[in-house]
């Protein structure tokens, strides 16, 4: 009887906390790039200063599981979550407008749905139906939406919808939206529909046709939008703001202007100043409270008016796709922001410093650090120890991430401790010495997505190390995404040398920071700390590396 009433009280509970949950769709229409991510990270930035919960969710049409196992080249960098869900990089936009971290729930793709119905159809949940599109896709999606609004308790869930409107891949997406809107009502959900506006030179007029067809292929779909917002390079001006009021059906205070800007901070200000927040709070029927926006408003500031410039050199194999490593980009530029500097960014090809007329100081001359981010595979790997070796050699500050770690381990003990053949086995699987190997768990494993080391583990730190100095904590948590290890048989060889092991996961004594303190800035990590960044509170490890950049002298 106990489990009867505990399994209605529960299921009672997650309808409550559906039905008060409040849900916002962010769709984009003409072409991709408008920039729906960072419209509905603005719109959950402003909802958080009003004081609300907000969560953020995205759809991304493509048949991958997830972009695990996609290359940087094609989609940008993977970002990890705590929990360790390998997404779409949209969700490091979302944690470092809001600064709230998302989990599982918050990166759903077709594949993922199209694989969840399908495990269900062989286990026999749906008991003998025919599986469909409609039904049984379409409550799946809506089913992940709904997920996200009990997982994460908030007040208000924000999700964009990848693609644009009018493609195939994202068609059921748009008609579980549209059996949504009927579930829920207009109180509990809201549309925001980003378009573009044109201008074109000749005529020398701004043409809203683009945006009035959008909206007709949306309406097509069922769906009719609450909020345009349109980008454009200058504002709009009553008279086509009232044109696309008439077209659309929307009124005129509801069509919110996203201007092109050189510092995407002073987004959620423009849209502020327009009101989208309380827009879409009288819709919700939610108290409007004032808004606390002074830290982003000292942001905007900060960055506005950097006066000195750094140059750090990021040395990579994805380089010529600067998205593969945006978030390494963003904390460098975090750091910068802390200390009155904007960073230019070095771009170099690893491979390029394996030509044998590679001039590494021309190509470093005015580098003040050097970063070595991760990767995975052979190409371009002697490359990035080159520019290892001339970090430590030259006293420039170094900074490794996840492979540039264990880069650097196998450059320390190359050309250190004279150890031969020091490699990884990723690289060479007959190495002589391989200074980074697969963990015991891990040579059994068949399937590549899903199964690297992912999201949060503990570090415990060494007590009188630079890495305690920087973190000022014994104990950290920080996310990881790599299947390689260093192999610990090496350790000792390597500490006679002056290597450091400064930062350890003790429940399976993996090595996660090591740092070599005779060089004045020379530390790696086996994890990824740029997924930790925020642009008022840049990582410590980035924010210790720029200090070190800012003092360096040739």
């Amino acid at each position: 009887m106990k489990e009867s009433l505990g399994g209605v009280l529960l299921d009672f509970l997650f309808l409550w906390e559906v039905i008060m949950t409040k849900y916002v769709f962010v769709t984009g229409g003409v072409c991709s790039g408008l920039g729906k991510g960072i419209t509905a990270s603005s719109i959950a930035l402003l909802l958080k200063a009003k004081g609300y919960k907000v969560f953020m969710q995205k759809f991304d049409p493509y048949m991958n599981v997830d972009p695990g196992t996609m290359s940087p080249i094609q989609h940008g960098e993977v970002f990890v979550t705590a929990d360790g869900c390998e997404t779409d990089l949209d969700l490091g936009h979302y944690e470092r407008f809001i600064d709230e971290e998302l989990n599982y729930t918050s990166n759903i793709t077709n594949g993922k749905i199209y694989s969840s119905v399908i495990e269900k159809e062989r286990r026999g949940d749906y008991l003998g139906a025919t599986i469909q599109i409609v039904p049984h896709i379409s409550n799946e999606i809506k089913n992940k939406i709904y997920e996200a609004g009990v997982s994460s308790k908030a007040d208000i869930v924000i999700t964009e919808i990848g693609g644009t409107v009018g493609d195939i891949e994202s068609s059921v997406m748009m008609e579980s939206l549209r059996q949504f809107r009927m579930e829920q009502g207009v109180e509990n959900s809201l549309f925001v529909h980003t378009t573009l506006v044109p201008y074109l030179f000749g005529s020398n007029e701004l043409k809203t046709k683009p945006t009035q067809n959008s909206i007709i292929d949306l309406r097509r779909l069922g769906i009719q939008p609450d909020i345009i917002v349109t980008r454009s390079n200058m504002e709009l001006g009553d008279a086509i703001k009232n044109k696309i009021s008439l077209f659309g059906s929307i009124p005129k205070e509801n069509i919110i202007e996203a201007i092109d800007v050189n510092n995407i901070y002073q987004i959620p200000i423009n849209f502020h100043k327009q009101n989208i927040e309380d827009i879409i709070l009288n819709q919700f029927k939610l108290p409007i409270q004032p808004s606390n926006l002074k830290y982003w408003e000292d942001l905007i500031d900060t960055v506005s008016n950097l006066k000195k410039e750094i140059e750090i050199s990021l040395v990579g194999k994805y380089v010529e796709l600067h998205d593969a490593y945006l978030s390494v980009m963003e904390a460098l530029k975090h750091a910068g922001y802390k200390h009155n500097r904007k960073v230019i960014i070095n771009w170099v090809n690893s491979e390029s410093l394996e030509k044998e007329n590679a001039n590494l100081d021309e190509i470093f001359k005015n580098s003040k650090g050097i970063l070595v981010p991760g990767g995975f595979g052979q190409r371009g790997i002697e490359g990035k120890i080159k520019a290892c070796e001339y970090a430590r050699t030259h006293n420039i500050p170094y900074l490794g991430l996840c492979l540039g770690m264990q880069i650097a381990v196998i450059e320390f003990a190359r050309h250190v401790c004279q150890i031969e053949d020091a490699s990884s086995r990723e690289f060479k699987e007959t190495c002589k010495n391989p200074i980074i190997d697969l963990m015991a768990e891990q040579k059994t494993i068949i399937n590549m997505g899903g199964t690297l080391r992912l999201g949060n583990y503990e570090c415990s730190i060494q007590k009188n190390t630079l890495t305690h100095k920087i973190y000022k904590a014994d104990k950290i948590l920080e996310r990881h995404r790599h299947r390689y290890e260093f192999n610990n048989k090496y350790k000792e060889e390597l500490e006679k040398h002056g290597l450091v092991f400064s930062g350890i996961n003790e429940p399976s004594n993996l090595v996660e920071i090591i740092e070599y303190p005779k060089h004045p800035f020379f530390v790696a990590c086996q994890f990824h700390p740029e997924f930790k960044s925020r642009p008022t509170r840049p990582h410590p490890l980035f924010d210790a590396f720029l200090k070190a950049a800012i003092d360096y002298k040739k």
